[in-house]
């Protein structure tokens, strides 16, 4: 006798599969965006910062070679027996200018990098005037050193010092960056987490409701069927082999209890005879 027939819905064994497939794929694409968004957005951020060090130091290095050369021409000026002139390598720091002002893309960084540049210029043109200031004899050289250089090399030095405090603050709005990107590529990974909560809540919902409570009452029935011999009328709504199941066993328990019945009536019957 076939007790159990096709389900024409999903089967228990695919509906669980679907549950819980969906909950695997949402947490994968979450987690799949989150470390695409935080590689991408590491590797822009941490070139401009490696970018903002890099400048930072060379602008530290112009700074310590304008230092050296005004302190020589300091020396030869405290030196009046001293005629041996200064050199200076102009390409060396004028090409570094040229490289703060390409590394880091701001134009207020090139402003200042073009005004290190001037102030540059101007120092060298003055500091160029020293031989003929130390073969003078109506210039003072101390004067001409403290009046008319100092002013350049001070204003040469308040400019590098501005090109290295801007470049400062682009390290830092590029740090800050960096922190909120890390949220924001957090983000899609607490999402998928709360949505992945959400959709365990609901697949156990989904259980209780529909698999572990009628079993739950198709066990109840056949206690009743086996303490008092009572019919086993259950009947829930459904398509899946949970509903077949308990269609069947509807099916033999009634069969069983006609069996019973006709048992017990062949048995009244030959007691009788």
């Amino acid at each position: 006798m076939k007790f159990f027939k096709k389900g024409q819905g999903l089967s228990l064994r695919q509906k669980t599969v679907l549950s819980l497939s969906s909950i695997a794929v949402v947490l994968l694409i979450s987690s799949t965006i989150s470390v695409m968004e935080f590689d991408a957005m590491s590797t822009y951020v941490s070139d401009l910062i490696a970018d903002d060090i890099n400048s930072i130091n060379v602008a530290h290095r112009l700074s310590d070679l304008a230092n050296s050369y005004n302190l020589q021409i300091l020396a030869v000026i405290g030196d009046e027996g001293r005629l041996e002139l200064p050199e200076s390598d102009d390409g060396y720091f004028l090409s570094h200018c040229d490289t703060l002002r390409s590394s880091v893309p701001s134009n207020e960084i090139a402003h200042l990098a073009d005004s290190v540049v001037y102030s540059y210029t101007a120092y060298m043109l003055t500091s160029k005037e020293l031989e003929n200031v130390l073969y003078s004899d109506f210039i003072d050289s101390r004067e001409w050193y403290f009046n008319r250089l100092q002013p350049r090399f001070s204003r040469l030095t308040s400019d590098i010092d501005a090109l290295v405090g801007a470049i400062y603050g682009d390290l830092q709005k590029n740090s800050e960056t960096f922190d909120r990107g890390f949220y924001r590529s957090v983000i899609p990974g607490i999402v998928a987490v709360g949505v992945g909560l959400l959709l365990v809540l609901m697949l156990m919902f989904f259980l209780l409701a529909y698999y572990v409570n009628p079993i739950y009452r198709m066990l109840d029935s056949l206690r009743f069927y086996r303490s008092f011999n009572k019919q086993y009328n259950l009947e829930f709504e459904g398509d899946d082999q949970l509903s077949e199941l308990n269609g069947g066993i509807r099916e033999v328990v009634n069969e069983n209890r006609e069996l019973r019945r006709h048992l017990l009536s062949q048995r009244k019957k030959e007691s009788a005879e």
